[in-house]
């Protein structure tokens, strides 16, 4: 009897479990098949509400990455070495695959495809493939946002009702440069910084992009006052007697080994003034170009860079 009654219970356990997890699959189902609408570049969308396999080739990938979206695929490579991401994020993207450059207007639309995303989203400038890519999944074209950064990690942010994220993270990443920034004047004074990117024989300036924007306007740091104006994305060029001219009291050159090596062998430059008096700063081009136009590489250069300009 008691064996009955007992095998009767464990019968109905097992039953109610079952109903209670079809229940619980009907809702995560249900879930699951929710959307909402964005809208992009190309109007009014319907995404998932909750999208679990995003390729993204619009260059945000790090803007994912800060709301907790891993992308399946990304196009986020580094500038020098586009089969692979930059360093100092490939921990956080094990397991992506690489499906292009998100500087190229076009992709490898196979290794999309065998991702079976369930959102895609990509930029004005790989507009040519957008039909292509609307067969395969939700399709949200992003505006170029040029040198933009914050704008764009906000926009991200709204296409997934997380602004408020996007916020929080943008106030403590002000924060904490103006702070590396404060610390950089209290040890070297109001002096001049001047960001370039070394290119066999001549500087491109960033006067508004990438390092420069991160070292003149979010740490604060002071411009030399003949700094060259920047128009859209393009890098104003200058030679190396170029840059004697602009007499910043402290250069900041992002620059490959071949560069380095130029720079050493070249008369002109150990007579500019900064460094002459050791007050030129060298990068790495591999990851650090890439990293001063990305968020989480911009946050993550702050103290190093503070370090670097206090040595």
């Amino acid at each position: 009897m008691l064996k009955k009654k007992s095998l009767a219970l464990l019968l109905t356990s097992v039953l109610t479990m079952g109903v209670l997890s079809g229940c619980s699959s009907k809702s995560i189902n249900k879930s699951s098949n929710e959307t909402r609408k964005v809208q992009s570049v190309k109007g009014e969308v319907e995404i998932p509400a909750n999208p679990q396999k995003i390729v993204d080739i619009s260059g945000s990938t790090e803007e994912l990455l800060i709301l907790d979206k891993k992308p399946v695929g990304s196009a986020n490579v580094d500038s020098y070495q586009t089969d692979k991401f930059p360093s100092y994020i490939e921990n956080k993207l094990e397991g992506t695959k690489i499906v292009g450059h998100s500087m190229m207007d076009t992709m490898d639309m196979e290794a999309i495809l065998s991702l079976n995303p369930d959102l895609i989203i990509m930029s004005q400038r790989q507009e040519k493939i957008y039909d292509q890519l609307k067969e395969i999944a939700p399709v949200v074209m992003m505006k170029d946002y040029a040198n933009d950064w914050k704008t764009k990690l906000v926009d991200v942010a709204k296409l997934f009702d997380q602004e408020n994220v996007a916020n929080d993270w943008l106030k403590k990443y002000d924060e904490k440069a103006e702070k590396m920034g404060k610390e950089v004047i209290a040890k070297n004074g109001n002096k001049s910084y001047l960001p370039v990117l070394s290119t066999t024989g001549s500087f491109m300036v960033f006067s508004d992009a990438g390092i420069g924007t991160i070292i003149n306007e979010d740490m604060k740091l002071a411009r030399p006052e003949n700094m060259p104006k920047q128009d859209g994305i393009t890098l104003p060029t200058v030679t190396m007697e170029g840059l004697t001219k602009i007499d910043s009291d402290h250069i900041v050159a992002i620059a490959t080994e071949s560069d380095k090596k130029d720079l050493d062998k070249s008369s002109v430059w150990s007579q500019v003034r900064a460094v002459k008096e050791d007050n030129a700063t060298i990068l790495d081009a591999i990851p650090y170009f890439t990293q001063c136009y990305n968020p989480i590489g911009r946050e993550m250069l702050l103290e190093p860079m503070m370090e670097a300009l206090t040595k």
